[in-house]
C-alpha cells in the first residue's frame, strides 16, 4: 500500500520535479531560457509536446522504491529504538529522522542520479545529452560507462540533503503536530485535537520548512549528478555559481520544489496517520 501511494504521489508531481531539476541545473548566463516555471514548462510542451513532462518518470518511481521507502520505513524503528515508549525530545526526533533520511539518501543515490540527468537532458547541448531509454538501461549504462563508483557520484550531497530532507520534513513534522495540539485555534474557543485538521496545518509548515532548509543542498547535487565530468565536485560547483549568480542560485526551483513537496507532505502524513490509526485498532 505504501508503494503504492509513493508510486501515485511521484506520477502525478513528476512535472513538477522535472521543472524544479531544469530550473535549478540552467545556467542563465550561458542560456537563452530564462528559468521560471511557466517559461521551463512552455517550452517543454512547445519543443516535444505534453508527454515531455513525463520524462524521466520510470526514474522517478525507482526513486520512490528506493530512497523514500526506506526514509519512511526506518524512521519509525530508528526512533523506538532511540526514545521506545517515553516521551520523544525534539533532540530525539531530529537524530531518528536525520539518520533515516541518510540511510534512503545511500539507497536512492543511484535513482537520484539518472531522474537528475533524465529530466534536465532537453536543456543540454545535443552532444552532451545522456538519452537513457528509462531508467533501467539508464542504471546499465551509468555502470558501464562510469563504473560503480559512477553510482556514488554526489552521494555526499545527496546523504546530506537527504539527511536535511528527512529531519526538516519528517521531524519538523511531529515537532510542529505537538506544538499545535491542544493550542486554540484564531477567534474560536475550539482547541485543536489529533485529528485531520492538526495533521494538515503540521505538514503543511513541515513541507514550507522542509523545502527552505533543503533547497542549497539541491541545487548543488542536482548540477554535480547533472555532470558526467569527474572534476565536478561540491566546492567547484559551490564556487562557479556563487561566482556567475551569487548567492540566490541556493534557492533556484524553490517554488515548484514546494508545490510539490507541500501537497505531498499533507499526503504522506494524513495518509501515514491513518494507516497507524488503523493498525492500532486492529491490535
Amino acid at each position: 500500500m505504501l508503494l503504492f501511494r509513493l508510486g501515485v504521489a511521484a506520477s502525478c508531481t513528476h512535472p513538477l520535479d522535472l521543472t524544479k531539476v531544469r530550473m535549478q541545473t540552467l545556467n542563465p548566463p550561458h542560456q537563452s531560457l530564462k528559468p521560471s516555471i511557466v517559461s521551463v514548462i512552455r517550452t517543454s510542451i512547445t519543443e516535444s509536446g505534453f508527454r515531455s513532462l513525463y520524462t524521466g518518470l520510470t526514474a522517478s518511481l525507482m526513486r520512490q522504491m528506493s530512497y523514500s521507502l526506506v526514509r519512511i520505513g526506518s524512521y519509525e524503528k530508528i526512533k523506538y529504538k532511540l526514545i521506545g515508549s517515553g516521551k520523544s525530545s525534539a533532540m530525539h526526533l531530529l537524530l531518528a529522522s536525520s539518520i533515516a533520511g541518510g540511510l534512503g539518501g545511500i539507497a536512492g543515490n543511484p535513482a537520484d542520479i539518472l531522474l537528475v540527468r533524465m529530466t534536465s537532458d532537453s536543456v543540454r547541448p545535443p552532444d552532451r545529452r545522456f538519452n537513457y531509454r528509462n531508467a533501467i538501461a539508464g542504471l546499465l549504462r551509468l555502470i558501464k560507462e562510469e563504473g560503480l563508483k559512477g553510482l556514488s557520484r554526489g552521494l555526499g550531497t545527496n546523504v546530506s540533503r537527504a539527511m536535511l530532507m528527512n529531519a526538516s520534513q519528517v521531524g519538523s513534522y511531529d515537532f510542529f503536530k505537538s506544538k499545535l495540539l491542544h493550542k486554540h485555534l484564531p477567534m474560536t474557543n475550539h482547541k485543536i485535537r489529533d485529528n485531520l485538521l492538526l495533521h494538515v496545518l503540521a505538514s503543511c509548515l513541515a513541507g514550507a520548512f522542509a523545502t527552505t532548509v533543503c533547497s542549497p543542498a539541491d541545487v548543488i547535487r542536482s548540477r554535480v549528478m547533472a555532470s558526467s565530468s569527474t572534476g565536478t565536485t561540491f566546492m567547484n560547483v559551490l564556487s562557479q555559481s556563487f561566482r556567475n549568480e551569487g548567492p540566490k542560485f541556493l534557492f533556484k526551483g524553490w517554488t515548484p520544489a514546494f508545490v510539490r513537496l507541500g501537497p505531498n507532505t499533507v499526503l504522506l502524513f494524513v495518509f501515514f496517520e491513518q494507516l497507524k490509526k488503523a493498525w492500532s485498532r486492529g491490535r
